[in-house]
Parts: structure tokens; sequence; C-alpha cells
């Protein structure tokens, strides 16, 4: 029990903190679309220095999103008691990682897909805080992780317009460079959204 109570214990950033206590009072705007299906995903963020996890999707063909940059999560099975229980479930399937229920500080706005081409799935996103990085170990569904600094995403300039051919069609969409990856589409949307929490309680 004691060994349970330290684990617990360990204190989160500043930063981290601050965004907790937002998420606590934040009310998430849900759809209620019944025509939808629905998908959670998860962001986890670690400290030394913060940062979040991002996967990069193993490519497979018919898949709109092989290949890309992601957050750790899927679609809702039957067996799952609601969407937080799926974005832990889908976590420690791709990653290895088990989120405990202490670890959960809030969830974002729903996000559901703008463009016609792609499945209609709304997407809940849950955010996870963890006392430390811990070991991943990727299933065949995920090519690569990696952690990304908090502060290198809130950089101006991180964030642009790229074009992109989606379904195609040559778009302009706002995305985050990451060296030599992209981060587009709902999972930009849900960085974006968590992103702006952040920055509300910079002082």
């Amino acid at each position: 029990m004691l060994r349970r109570r330290v684990s617990l214990a360990q204190p989160l950033t500043t930063r981290l903190t601050r965004l907790r206590e937002r998420l606590r009072r934040h009310r998430p705007r849900t759809d209620e679309d019944g025509d939808l299906i629905w998908a959670a995903v998860a962001l986890i963020l670690a400290p030394d220095p913060d940062a979040l996890l991002l996967i990069r999707r193993a490519e497979h063909p018919g898949d709109p999103w092989s290949g890309h940059m992601a957050l750790p999560g899927g679609r809702r099975a039957e067996s799952d008691s609601g969407l937080a229980a799926t974005a832990v479930r889908e976590t420690q399937e791709e990653v290895g990682v088990l989120l405990r229920p202490e670890h959960l500080i809030g969830s974002l706005d729903d996000v559901v897909p703008r463009t016609p081409v792609l499945p209609p799935i709304a997407v809940r996103p849950y955010v996870f805080s963890l006392p430390s990085r811990p070991v991943l170990v990727p299933n065949p569904e995920v090519a690569a992780t990696r952690w990304v600094d908090l502060d290198h995403l809130l950089q101006l300039g991180t964030q642009h317009t790229v074009r992109l051919d989606v379904g195609g069609i040559s778009r302009q969409v706002p995305a985050y460079q990451l060296d030599d990856a992209i981060v587009w589409g709902m999972t930009e949307r849900i960085i974006t959204t968590l992103l702006d929490q952040i920055r509300s309680d910079q002082p």
C-alpha cells in the first residue's frame, strides 16, 4: 500500500498542474449525431521536459490515415464501458502503456472530419498526465513513436499552412512541422485545442 501511495504522489510540473485544474473546469463540446462512428484518442503528457506522445501509423492500403502522424487511439468496441475506456484500451494495444484512472486529467471537445472523403468518425480526446515517460512497446499498427516537447509545439512557426494532396485534390491545410514529419487533419485540430488550453493559463 505504501508503494502505491508513493507512485501516486509524483508531482506534476507547474504547467501540467495548471492544465489539470483548467480541464477540471472545462466542459467539452460534444457531438451527439447518432450517425457517427465513435472513437477516442489519448493525449499522453509526461515531464522532463513536458512532452506529448505521437505515433506514426503503419502503411496499410485503403486506410485513409495510413502513414499519418497521430495520437494513440481508435474506434470504440462493444466491450468498452465508455469512450475513456476506448482510449485506455487502444493505448495499451498500440504502444503498451497502461493508463490508470489517476492519470486522466480531463477531456477536450469532440472532433469530426471536415473532409467528405473520410469516414464519419467522431473522436473524443482524453488528456492523461504521467509522472515519467514510460517504456513504449509499439504493435504492428504503429510504425514509429516520438515524444514532442510542448515548448516546440507552442513556438511560433511550428504551426503553419502546408499544401497536401487530399483525396486527389490539392488543398492547403494547417499543420505542425516536426522535422521530417507533418501533423495535420484531426490530429492537428486536437493538438491545437490542447495548446489553446495551455496558453490560456500561461502567466
